[in-house]
């Protein structure tokens, strides 16, 4: 099943709430977003207090990738903010292990993350503990990018192994995604597509969800 997560980081946020429920009703599935910390990624977000404001204005489910550091430490309060799925990278401090168990314990989905220059091998040892492997289509830290076209045999890659070993785990692309490769992600095996300017940034974003998901679920 596909899947539109658009990013938080293209919308107004002056108007975050009506933001939320502009993007319910034209059929977003999850709401991404952000994280950053200024020394993971060159680039500073938001926190958990931000989100726990957030979760009152949407009840769609809360995608939260954390670009920080040392994301176990912080693991705990942004479940208690209302993070639904948190994915972290597999590229930062903490233990990988010890933070899937963290996640986990808490009553979250864990999603591990790499970035363009990691192999996606690095998550195999992991798969059975996650919900969700997110594969980077940009170098993480700035919305706006253009999509990497060559990150697409990883997630062909991830896809296979996922099948070989019959598991039910999400695959999610994030950077650059738009009409224009939409299909190209769902025929690699992706299912979840984070999407910011292209859905925030449309006339109809009605129209542009209900394409992406039309387009990332054709297969040759």
């Amino acid at each position: 099943m596909i899947k539109i997560s658009p990013s938080i980081l293209s919308c107004d946020y002056s108007k975050m709430g009506e933001e939320f429920e502009r993007m319910k009703q034209c059929g977003a599935d999850w709401l991404h977003i952000d994280v950053m910390d200024g020394h993971f990624v060159p680039n500073i977000t938001l926190g958990a207090p931000v989100v726990k404001c957030m979760r009152k204005c949407s009840d769609l489910v809360f995608d939260v990738h954390l670009m920080i550091s040392d994301p176990k430490k912080y693991i705990p309060d942004f479940v208690k903010a209302g993070a639904d799925v948190i994915t972290f990278h597999i590229e930062s401090d903490s233990p990988v292990e010890e933070t899937i168990e963290l996640i986990r314990s808490l009553g979250c989905k864990a999603a591990l993350s790499v970035k363009p220059g990691t192999p996606v091998e690095s998550v195999f040892p992991y798969l059975e503990k996650l919900s969700m492997v997110l594969v980077m289509t940009v170098e993480p830290g700035f919305g706006g990018q253009s999509f990497m076209e060559s990150m697409m045999p990883k997630v062909r890659a991830l896809r296979d192994e996922i099948n070989r070993r019959g598991l039910d785990v999400d695959i999610q692309v994030d950077g650059g995604i738009s009409e224009k490769n939409a299909k190209l992600v769902g025929e690699n095996g992706a299912n979840v597509l984070v999407a910011g300017s292209a859905v925030f940034g449309s006339a109809d974003p009605k129209e542009t969800i209900r394409s992406l998901k039309a387009l990332a679920a054709q297969h040759d």
